[in-house]
Protein backbone atom coordinates (compact mmCIF):
# COMPACT_ATOMS: atom_id res chain seq x y z
CA UNK A 1 0.00 0.00 0.00
CA UNK A 2 1.12 3.31 -0.89
CA UNK A 3 1.40 5.73 2.57
CA UNK A 4 2.17 9.33 2.39
CA UNK A 5 1.48 9.75 6.46
CA UNK A 6 2.66 13.60 6.57
CA UNK A 7 0.63 16.35 7.50
CA UNK A 8 1.68 18.91 4.73
CA UNK A 9 0.83 16.06 1.82
CA UNK A 10 2.66 16.70 -1.22
CA UNK A 11 -0.85 18.13 -2.97
CA UNK A 12 -1.66 21.69 -3.90
CA UNK A 13 -5.21 23.30 -3.95
CA UNK A 14 -7.26 25.80 -4.64
CA UNK A 15 -10.83 26.90 -3.77
CA UNK A 16 -12.18 25.63 -7.32
CA UNK A 17 -14.42 22.20 -7.03
CA UNK A 18 -16.33 20.88 -4.40
CA UNK A 19 -14.61 18.06 -2.08
CA UNK A 20 -18.50 16.03 -2.16
CA UNK A 21 -16.96 15.80 1.07
CA UNK A 22 -17.05 17.93 3.70
CA UNK A 23 -17.45 17.42 7.10
CA UNK A 24 -15.41 19.93 8.24
CA UNK A 25 -16.26 19.17 11.48
CA UNK A 26 -19.21 17.99 11.73
CA UNK A 27 -21.00 20.83 10.09
CA UNK A 28 -22.83 19.49 6.42
CA UNK A 29 -20.81 16.59 4.51
CA UNK A 30 -22.22 16.91 1.12
CA UNK A 31 -24.17 13.99 1.50
CA UNK A 32 -27.59 12.63 2.55
CA UNK A 33 -26.26 12.00 6.17
CA UNK A 34 -26.61 12.80 9.74
CA UNK A 35 -24.91 15.84 10.93
CA UNK A 36 -24.94 19.20 10.73
CA UNK A 37 -22.95 20.18 13.86
CA UNK A 38 -23.90 20.26 17.60
CA UNK A 39 -21.48 21.28 19.45
CA UNK A 40 -22.77 25.02 19.23
CA UNK A 41 -25.57 23.38 20.96
CA UNK A 42 -28.33 24.11 18.11
CA UNK A 43 -30.69 22.47 16.86
CA UNK A 44 -28.87 20.62 13.77
CA UNK A 45 -27.40 17.79 14.92
CA UNK A 46 -28.34 14.63 13.27
CA UNK A 47 -29.98 16.04 10.15
CA UNK A 48 -28.93 14.59 7.40
CA UNK A 49 -30.06 11.05 7.85
CA UNK A 50 -32.93 11.73 5.64
CA UNK A 51 -35.56 14.37 4.02
CA UNK A 52 -38.13 13.12 6.77
CA UNK A 53 -35.72 13.39 10.03
CA UNK A 54 -37.99 15.76 12.20
CA UNK A 55 -35.09 17.02 14.40
CA UNK A 56 -34.24 19.53 11.32
CA UNK A 57 -37.54 21.45 9.58
CA UNK A 58 -37.27 22.42 5.84
CA UNK A 59 -36.67 25.71 6.37
CA UNK A 60 -33.41 25.01 8.29
CA UNK A 61 -32.45 22.39 5.88
CA UNK A 62 -32.85 24.93 2.83
CA UNK A 63 -30.63 27.79 4.97
CA UNK A 64 -28.23 24.98 5.14
CA UNK A 65 -28.06 24.17 1.74
CA UNK A 66 -28.23 28.09 0.82
CA UNK A 67 -25.31 28.48 2.83
CA UNK A 68 -23.04 25.98 1.39
CA UNK A 69 -24.56 26.68 -2.45
CA UNK A 70 -22.72 30.08 -2.07
CA UNK A 71 -19.42 28.78 -1.49
CA UNK A 72 -17.41 26.61 -4.63
CA UNK A 73 -16.42 23.77 -1.96
CA UNK A 74 -18.53 22.44 0.32
CA UNK A 75 -15.60 20.93 2.32
CA UNK A 76 -11.15 20.94 2.40
CA UNK A 77 -9.69 19.33 -1.22
CA UNK A 78 -8.61 20.53 -4.14
CA UNK A 79 -8.48 19.22 -7.91
CA UNK A 80 -5.18 18.54 -7.17
CA UNK A 81 -6.22 16.29 -3.72
CA UNK A 82 -8.76 14.78 -6.33
CA UNK A 83 -6.61 13.94 -9.19
CA UNK A 84 -3.50 12.39 -6.86
CA UNK A 85 -6.55 10.19 -6.32
CA UNK A 86 -7.29 9.25 -9.04
CA UNK A 87 -4.04 8.40 -9.80
CA UNK A 88 -4.24 5.18 -7.85
CA UNK A 89 -6.92 3.77 -9.66
CA UNK A 90 -5.74 1.82 -12.81
CA UNK A 91 -9.52 0.24 -13.45
CA UNK A 92 -11.41 2.52 -15.92
CA UNK A 93 -12.36 2.50 -19.43
CA UNK A 94 -14.72 4.46 -21.20
CA UNK A 95 -17.57 1.65 -20.22
CA UNK A 96 -17.13 2.07 -16.50
CA UNK A 97 -19.63 3.50 -14.30
CA UNK A 98 -18.70 5.99 -11.11
CA UNK A 99 -20.65 6.66 -8.68
CA UNK A 100 -20.02 10.16 -6.56
CA UNK A 101 -21.61 9.79 -2.98
CA UNK A 102 -22.37 13.22 -0.92
CA UNK A 103 -21.45 14.77 -4.58
CA UNK A 104 -22.42 18.11 -2.87
CA UNK A 105 -22.50 20.64 -5.97
CA UNK A 106 -19.94 18.54 -7.75
CA UNK A 107 -16.39 20.29 -7.72
CA UNK A 108 -14.55 16.98 -7.91
CA UNK A 109 -16.88 15.24 -10.02
CA UNK A 110 -16.62 17.80 -12.78
CA UNK A 111 -12.77 17.11 -12.35
CA UNK A 112 -13.43 13.34 -12.68
CA UNK A 113 -15.40 14.05 -15.74
CA UNK A 114 -12.60 15.79 -17.36
CA UNK A 115 -9.86 13.25 -16.50
CA UNK A 116 -11.91 10.26 -17.39
CA UNK A 117 -14.25 9.21 -19.90
CA UNK A 118 -16.69 7.19 -17.74
CA UNK A 119 -19.95 7.62 -16.57
CA UNK A 120 -20.21 9.56 -13.69
CA UNK A 121 -23.10 9.54 -11.14
CA UNK A 122 -23.26 12.33 -8.49
CA UNK A 123 -26.11 11.63 -5.21
CA UNK A 124 -27.12 14.23 -2.90
CA UNK A 125 -29.97 14.29 -0.47
CA UNK A 126 -30.02 17.92 -1.23
CA UNK A 127 -31.71 19.41 -4.72
CA UNK A 128 -30.27 22.70 -4.42
CA UNK A 129 -26.83 20.75 -4.58
CA UNK A 130 -28.35 18.83 -7.63
CA UNK A 131 -29.04 21.92 -9.48
CA UNK A 132 -26.00 22.90 -9.19
CA UNK A 133 -24.21 20.10 -10.44
CA UNK A 134 -26.10 19.76 -13.31
CA UNK A 135 -25.58 23.24 -14.22
CA UNK A 136 -21.48 22.94 -13.80
CA UNK A 137 -21.86 19.41 -15.94
CA UNK A 138 -23.87 21.90 -18.46
CA UNK A 139 -21.28 24.25 -18.51
CA UNK A 140 -18.87 21.42 -18.74
CA UNK A 141 -20.53 20.10 -21.89
CA UNK A 142 -20.51 16.83 -20.20
CA UNK A 143 -24.13 15.95 -21.46
CA UNK A 144 -25.68 13.25 -19.94
CA UNK A 145 -22.08 11.11 -19.18
CA UNK A 146 -21.89 13.18 -16.20
CA UNK A 147 -25.23 13.45 -14.23
CA UNK A 148 -26.56 14.43 -10.06
CA UNK A 149 -29.12 12.80 -9.31
CA UNK A 150 -31.01 13.27 -5.18
CA UNK A 151 -30.84 9.80 -3.40
CA UNK A 152 -30.03 9.14 -0.06
CA UNK A 153 -26.46 7.39 0.28
CA UNK A 154 -28.25 4.61 2.72
CA UNK A 155 -31.08 3.73 0.33
CA UNK A 156 -28.64 3.81 -2.95
CA UNK A 157 -30.37 2.54 -5.83
CA UNK A 158 -27.51 1.09 -7.62
CA UNK A 159 -27.46 -2.88 -8.93
CA UNK A 160 -25.61 -4.91 -7.37
CA UNK A 161 -22.23 -5.17 -9.07
CA UNK A 162 -22.83 -2.16 -11.22
CA UNK A 163 -20.30 0.12 -10.28
CA UNK A 164 -16.31 0.31 -11.21
CA UNK A 165 -15.10 3.19 -8.59
CA UNK A 166 -17.04 4.53 -5.58
CA UNK A 167 -16.02 7.92 -4.83
CA UNK A 168 -16.80 10.06 -1.68
CA UNK A 169 -15.10 13.20 -0.26
CA UNK A 170 -15.61 14.38 3.24
CA UNK A 171 -18.84 12.46 3.00
CA UNK A 172 -18.63 9.09 4.01
CA UNK A 173 -18.89 10.50 7.82
CA UNK A 174 -22.87 10.74 7.32
CA UNK A 175 -22.90 7.42 7.19
CA UNK A 176 -20.34 6.40 9.17
CA UNK A 177 -16.83 4.95 7.37
CA UNK A 178 -16.92 1.22 8.21
CA UNK A 179 -21.17 1.11 7.36
CA UNK A 180 -20.11 2.89 4.23
CA UNK A 181 -17.28 0.70 3.35
CA UNK A 182 -19.69 -2.43 4.02
CA UNK A 183 -22.45 -1.36 2.38
CA UNK A 184 -21.71 0.27 -0.68
CA UNK A 185 -19.21 -2.72 -1.26
CA UNK A 186 -22.86 -5.05 -3.18
CA UNK A 187 -22.43 -2.00 -5.67
CA UNK A 188 -19.13 -2.29 -6.72
CA UNK A 189 -17.37 -4.69 -9.36
CA UNK A 190 -14.77 -7.25 -7.94
CA UNK A 191 -11.55 -5.79 -8.51
CA UNK A 192 -13.53 -2.25 -8.57
CA UNK A 193 -12.30 0.80 -6.43
CA UNK A 194 -13.77 2.99 -3.52
CA UNK A 195 -12.17 6.06 -2.89
CA UNK A 196 -12.84 8.50 0.05
CA UNK A 197 -11.93 10.99 1.92
CA UNK A 198 -12.63 10.78 6.28
CA UNK A 199 -11.68 12.80 9.41
CA UNK A 200 -8.88 11.30 11.02
CA UNK A 201 -6.87 11.58 13.64
CA UNK A 202 -2.87 12.34 13.51
CA UNK A 203 -1.83 11.68 17.11
CA UNK A 204 -2.55 8.76 19.49
CA UNK A 205 -2.91 11.61 22.33
CA UNK A 206 -4.56 14.71 21.92
CA UNK A 207 -5.98 17.93 23.75
CA UNK A 208 -9.02 17.65 25.70
CA UNK A 209 -10.76 20.52 23.80
CA UNK A 210 -10.05 19.22 20.40
CA UNK A 211 -10.71 15.46 21.23
CA UNK A 212 -14.18 15.90 23.15
CA UNK A 213 -15.29 17.81 20.17
CA UNK A 214 -14.73 14.85 17.49
CA UNK A 215 -15.72 12.44 20.28
CA UNK A 216 -18.96 14.52 20.19
CA UNK A 217 -19.23 15.22 16.43
CA UNK A 218 -18.41 11.76 14.95
CA UNK A 219 -17.43 8.97 17.41
CA UNK A 220 -15.90 7.32 14.42
CA UNK A 221 -13.08 9.57 14.34
CA UNK A 222 -10.06 7.46 14.66
CA UNK A 223 -6.00 6.69 13.77
CA UNK A 224 -4.79 5.86 10.12
CA UNK A 225 -3.81 2.51 10.78
CA UNK A 226 -7.21 1.98 12.50
CA UNK A 227 -9.07 3.05 9.65
CA UNK A 228 -6.93 0.97 7.49
CA UNK A 229 -7.67 -1.77 9.88
CA UNK A 230 -11.05 -1.17 8.97
CA UNK A 231 -10.82 -0.77 5.05
CA UNK A 232 -9.37 -4.88 5.72
CA UNK A 233 -12.12 -6.29 7.59
CA UNK A 234 -15.02 -4.66 5.17
CA UNK A 235 -13.16 -6.88 2.42
CA UNK A 236 -10.80 -4.29 0.56
CA UNK A 237 -7.16 -4.45 0.17
CA UNK A 238 -5.63 -0.97 0.84
CA UNK A 239 -4.29 0.70 -1.77
CA UNK A 240 -3.06 3.85 -0.53
CA UNK A 241 -3.57 6.85 1.84
CA UNK A 242 -2.76 10.19 2.05
CA UNK A 243 -3.36 13.65 3.78
CA UNK A 244 -4.60 16.15 2.39
CA UNK A 245 -2.53 19.54 2.43
CA UNK A 246 -3.05 22.11 5.45
CA UNK A 247 -4.08 24.63 2.28
CA UNK A 248 -7.07 22.50 1.37
CA UNK A 249 -8.31 23.82 4.41
CA UNK A 250 -7.53 27.34 4.40
CA UNK A 251 -9.07 27.86 0.72
CA UNK A 252 -12.06 26.46 2.15
CA UNK A 253 -12.44 28.39 4.89
CA UNK A 254 -11.47 31.84 3.22
CA UNK A 255 -13.76 32.08 1.01
CA UNK A 256 -16.46 31.86 3.55
CA UNK A 257 -15.75 35.27 5.15
CA UNK A 258 -17.52 36.89 2.88
CA UNK A 259 -20.11 34.37 2.29
CA UNK A 260 -20.94 34.66 6.09
CA UNK A 261 -21.06 38.43 6.01
CA UNK A 262 -23.89 37.94 2.89
CA UNK A 263 -25.70 35.28 4.65
CA UNK A 264 -26.27 37.27 7.76
CA UNK A 265 -27.05 40.13 5.97
CA UNK A 266 -29.78 38.60 4.31
CA UNK A 267 -31.12 37.09 7.34
CA UNK A 268 -30.02 39.57 10.27
CA UNK A 269 -32.68 37.92 12.55
CA UNK A 270 -32.78 34.39 12.13
CA UNK A 271 -31.19 32.62 14.75
CA UNK A 272 -30.20 29.46 12.47
CA UNK A 273 -28.78 31.28 10.14
CA UNK A 274 -26.33 32.69 13.05
CA UNK A 275 -25.93 29.66 14.34
CA UNK A 276 -24.80 28.17 11.04
CA UNK A 277 -22.03 30.85 10.53
CA UNK A 278 -20.83 30.56 14.43
CA UNK A 279 -20.51 27.10 13.95
CA UNK A 280 -18.36 27.24 11.13
CA UNK A 281 -15.86 29.99 12.72
CA UNK A 282 -15.74 27.71 15.85
CA UNK A 283 -14.57 25.06 13.16
CA UNK A 284 -12.28 27.21 11.62
CA UNK A 285 -10.96 28.15 15.13
CA UNK A 286 -10.59 24.47 16.24
CA UNK A 287 -9.11 23.69 12.84
CA UNK A 288 -6.13 26.38 13.29
CA UNK A 289 -5.87 25.67 16.39
CA UNK A 290 -5.51 21.64 16.46
CA UNK A 291 -4.21 21.67 12.81
CA UNK A 292 -1.45 19.00 14.01
CA UNK A 293 -4.11 16.82 15.76
CA UNK A 294 -6.57 15.80 12.86
CA UNK A 295 -7.74 16.61 9.36
CA UNK A 296 -8.62 14.38 6.25
CA UNK A 297 -7.11 12.06 4.83
CA UNK A 298 -7.94 9.90 1.31
CA UNK A 299 -7.90 6.13 1.50
CA UNK A 300 -8.34 3.84 -1.45
CA UNK A 301 -9.21 0.70 -1.13
CA UNK A 302 -9.67 -2.38 -3.76
CA UNK A 303 -12.53 -4.39 -3.20
CA UNK A 304 -11.40 -8.55 -2.97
Amino acid sequence: MNNENSPSGNSTGNSTGNSTGNLTGNTLGNSSGNSTGNSTGNTTGNSRRDSTNKSVNDLEISLISEYFSTVERQGPGSPEVTLKALGFINNLTPNSHIADIGCGTGGQTMVLGANTQCRITGVDMFEKFITIFNQNSAKHKFGERVKGVRGDMEKLSFADQELDLIWSEGAIYNIGFEKGLREWSRFLKSGGYISVSEATWFTTERPAEINNFWIDAYPQIDTISNKVAIMERAGYIPVATFIIPENCWTDFYTPQVKAQELFLKKYPRNKMARTIVDFQRYEAALYNKYKDYFGYVFYIGKKI
